[in-house]
């Protein structure tokens, strides 16, 4: 398996699979809780537990493929109900066909019929709240903004913050289930009030200082957003992005249709 990881905190691996997304391994004294599953194309339940020997809770921080499809290798996976539409939608045979288009431009081989025949397992309703894994806590926390049911994760002992993709250096909000930039903004900053040190994110390998988040989240301003420069990126999709700088090399490529839709219903500039 081409899977690598690391254990960045005490009990805490951070995953990446073959395609390059991660997901992370959460490893309490009684139970461990796998945030994301990534791709599917290799059996990422093999290799969980070849890193731990406790029985392992598995939940999506949203629907897209590419935290979704790994969750093929489970019996059961939970995320929040309001993105059961999102994981149905990205499960599907069409977006597993654009899976393996994408591996067989990196040369990644796999079973192909395998990989279109196997069925997902029906999600249960992931509730927020605290997780007790023994020795380690993981609060899911409901957070709106890349897609209607994203959720985040803080784990108190490690004071840590798992953003799934809430926040990446490269932020996409442009997804036509994306929220608005305003609204993502609004739903985001709540998690600044978390003490936390450190920020895991899905498609980067590294442990981030929260300076990159706080960065990040107080230069997206109104002002910002207005001067965001237009770029192609949603243009598959018939979808008018457009891509705002901010500190640190970091991007927010969002919908400029639902920003001005927002900005017309009256949203102020930075609430």
């Amino acid at each position: 398996m081409a899977f690598q990881s690391r254990e960045v905190l005490p009990g805490i691996y951070h995953i990446q699979d073959c395609m390059g997304v991660c997901m992370t391994l959460l490893c309490g004294e009684k139970r461990a809780l796998l945030v994301d599953t990534g791709y599917g194309l290799e059996n990422v339940r093999s290799y969980v537990e070849s890193l731990t020997d406790k029985p392992v809770d598995v939940m999506l921080t949203h629907g897209h493929h590419d935290h979704a499809l790994g969750a093929r290798w489970f019996y059961s996976v939970s995320i929040l109900k309001a993105d059961f539409p999102v994981y149905d939608t990205y499960t599907s045979e069409k977006w597993r066909r654009h899976v393996l288009a994408g591996a067989r431009e990196k040369g990644i081989g796999t079973d192909e019929s395998a990989y279109l025949a196997s069925l997902m397992p029906a999600p249960s309703a992931l509730k927020e709240g605290e997780a007790d894994l023994g020795g380690l806590t993981a609060r899911l926390i409901a957070c709106p903004g890349h897609t209607p049911g994203s959720a985040a994760v803080y784990v108190p002992e490690r004071s840590l913050l798992l953003t799934g993709d809430d926040w990446n250096p490269c932020t996409w909000l442009f997804f036509p289930e994306a929220l608005s930039a305003q609204d993502y903004r609004r739903n985001v900053r709540r998690l600044l009030s978390l003490p936390f040190d450190s920020v895991l994110c899905s498609h980067q390998p590294r442990l981030f200082d929260r300076t990159y988040l706080d960065s990040f989240m107080q230069s997206l301003t109104g002002g910002c957003l207005e001067k965001a420069r237009r770029v192609d990126t949603g243009s598959s999709m018939g979808i008018r992005t457009a891509e705002a700088q901010l500190p640190m090399g970091q991007v927010l490529v969002f919908d400029r249709d639902k920003f001005e839709q927002r900005k017309a219903e009256g949203m102020t500039k930075d609430d």
